[in-house]
């Protein structure tokens, strides 16, 4: 419930905040408040095993938040992109329906879901097999999706590289911060901490991609933040998953029967 709050509640809030505070382009504002909106990526159970987190409370988190997804991400998207004036003109120049995110979420997260769980259950040998290839594959295609937004928008990164780079990581170092303090205001246990922590700031930039993709790939400024996100915070959760798993004394365990 922490993490979920974490996610939905306080990350899209505050990251609205920061881009007022900040006065953002409108278009890399939506682009925040969007990475913001999507629950976390599949890459913080990685991650938190790694740093000898607890890994059923990521793997749980990661399977709740792509399910609340399905309302939460179009309702908190819609609904801070809507409070500031510049960000709402944008989306009202888009036309875009909190529905056709439901519908796209639906497809590519709740429905792949689901038939991984069911598949898992019936099928576990072949999940055992598939599962090494499965997650190579997903790292392949959200690759594919970074390359194609920097090289359509390439010119406009060099322009402004420091602006971008400095906003993703300002914007992801908030987001692992309000997972390890929500955490630790709790008094969560501290392998616990780490999961929370990392689920909160590894967002799965690659559903925000999609639906950049999809619904308004003319804005480069939303469209290159996401996809740096989506880099960036991979370079982040690993540094603090070696940092942690350093200071626990010991290499990470070998996951048993846990499965992402």
């Amino acid at each position: 419930m922490i993490g979920l709050v974490s996610q939905f509640l306080l990350l899209p809030l505050l990251t609205y905040s920061l881009t007022r505070a900040l006065d953002v382009d409108a278009s890399v504002a939506l682009g925040m408040i969007l990475v913001a909106s999507c629950p976390g990526g599949s890459f913080s159970n990685i991650m938190t095993w790694l740093s000898r987190g607890h890994l059923p409370t990521s793997v749980s988190m990661t399977g709740i938040s792509t399910f609340a997804a399905l309302i939460l991400t179009p309702l908190n998207f819609s609904f801070y992109a809507g409070l500031n004036p510049e960000t709402s003109s944008l989306l009202e120049r888009i036309s875009i329906a909190p529905i056709e995110i439901i519908q796209l979420i639906l497809i590519v997260l709740v429905i792949p879901l689901v038939l991984g769980i069911v598949i898992g259950q019936r099928h576990p040998a072949f999940v055992s097999k598939a599962d090494k290839p499965f997650r190579w594959l997903s790292m392949l295609l959200f690759l594919t999706f970074v390359v194609i937004a920097f090289s359509a928008n390439g010119t406009l990164f060099l322009e402004y590289a420091q602006y971008f780079v400095a906003l993703v990581v300002l914007h992801n170092a908030l987001a692992l911060l309000i997972g390890y303090v929500c955490a630790r205001v709790v008094r969560l246990e501290p392998d616990k901490v780490k999961a929370v922590t990392l689920e909160v700031g590894i967002q799965n930039s690659g559903l925000g991609l999609i639906i950049v993709f999809n619904f308004f790939p003319e804005l480069g400024g939303a469209m290159i933040i996401t996809a740096f996100w989506g880099v960036w915070h991979l370079v982040s959760g690993l540094a603090l998953s070696l940092v942690w798993a350093r200071g626990a004394g010991q290499a990470p365990i070998q996951p048993s029967g846990a499965r992402g």
